[in-house]
């Protein structure tokens, strides 16, 4: 028996949206079939998760709508497919389905599906509704919440893209049992970056719940998947275009995605994944904060012990050039016409957005090992 599923709300410029969480939910279908408008609904996946759940995702809408015109686009698996052409392919298969503008695009699977489909689905039309349906706990607690939607180019990620609220969230914590165990450390990052720049209560909370958190019981799980889509609904709603307090969801992120870009998102072939990514970024961040005299070395030394408890890296892969990191940085989407902006901290739970931070200080944190 399935504990009862958890709801938040989510407000957006689209229209107030809501994130179910619970076990069972793509099977149960109420809440997906509720967000779903019109005749034609285009399933996007990748071919990891297709096998596991778009059986199940199918029959359920063709159970609860079956006057739906049902079509499915399975795309090859990882970050270094989060391209333009496969961006591509999703609005050739919206066109080859008919859809009209109250069509909806369902986004099953993790980080790199839910942010290209979105992307498809803000452009189909200019703009139709996407359901997300995170399969990957990073997705349940991060991307699939707040409608930031992007694909990635060479010169570095999520470049070319849009702010795209979903019509609903639904995560189905019951997939995150075939969720590999690297996948779910990885997710396990964004958990702790909301107790890091928004609450230190709620990393009081996650230290203890360490094991329980990389075991995956799902009460702990759930409640983690809970409080983090709380974190990240608030700041959303307060700034859903990312012009103030919304950034400071990037902790971590300006350092991640450097070393992500630099590794050519090799995180399936001997690179780091984006959550370890933001792992390392953190520490760097924390390690800076430290540097130019805003938070304590002992604030550093406790995320380090953290996140090395959660199995997660803490330092910069070997081979990788301070210099031409840092020249990933200037490119970065956190970066304006003044230079670089970090998102640092005052200490755990006090995240701040900090500019006209020296070039030199950054480069010799990247430079430490």
């Amino acid at each position: 028996m399935h504990a009862a599923p958890r709801r938040l709300d989510v407000d957006s410029p689209r229209g107030a949206y809501p994130i179910h969480i619970g076990a069972g939910l793509v099977a149960d279908g109420t809440a997906l079939v509720d967000a779903v408008r019109g005749r034609h609904a285009l399933i996007v996946t990748d071919a990891h998760v297709a096998p596991l759940y778009l059986p199940v995702l199918d029959a359920t809408l063709r159970r609860l709508r079956p006057d739906l015109r049902i079509g499915t686009l399975v795309l090859p698996p990882g970050e270094s497919e989060k391209t333009l052409d496969r961006w591509r392919e999703a609005v050739e298969a919206l066109a080859s389905l008919g859809a009209t503008r109250d069509a909806t695009l369902i986004a099953l699977g993790g980080g790199v599906i839910g942010d290209l489909a979105g992307f498809a689905a803000a452009c189909w039309m200019r703009g139709i509704d996407v359901v997300q349906v995170p399969t990957t706990l990073l997705a349940m607690v991060d991307s699939s919440v707040g409608g930031k939607t992007a694909v990635d180019l060479p010169a570095g990620k999520n470049l070319v893209g849009a702010f795209h609220p979903p019509s609903a969230v639904i995560a189905d914590t019951s997939t995150l049992a075939t969720l590999p165990p690297r996948e779910l450390r990885a997710g396990l990052a964004e958990v702790v970056k909301y107790g890091a720049i928004f609450d230190a209560r709620f990393l009081d909370w996650i230290e203890p719940n360490a094991a329980a958190l990389l075991a995956g019981e799902p009460g702990v799980t759930a409640e983690a998947v809970e409080r983090s889509c709380a974190y990240k609904a608030a700041v959303v709603a307060r700034d859903p275009f990312e012009r103030g307090d919304r950034a400071l969801l990037n902790f971590g992120h300006t350092f991640g995605h450097a070393i992500e870009t630099e590794q050519g998102y090799a995180g399936a072939t001997g690179g780091l994944v984006h959550g370890e990514a933001v792992a390392v970024g953190m520490m760097l961040a924390a390690r800076l904060s430290a540097a130019v005299g805003r938070a304590s070395v002992a604030d550093a030394d406790r995320l380090e012990r953290l996140l090395g408890s959660l199995e997660l890296p803490t330092r910069i892969p070997s081979g990788l050039d301070p210099g031409a990191l840092l020249d990933r940085m200037r490119l970065d989407k956190k970066a304006d016409a003044s230079g670089l902006r970090f998102i640092l901290w005052d200490g755990i739970g006090q995240g701040r957005i900090v500019r006209d931070v020296p070039e030199s200080l950054v480069v010799e944190v990247l430079a430490a090992r």
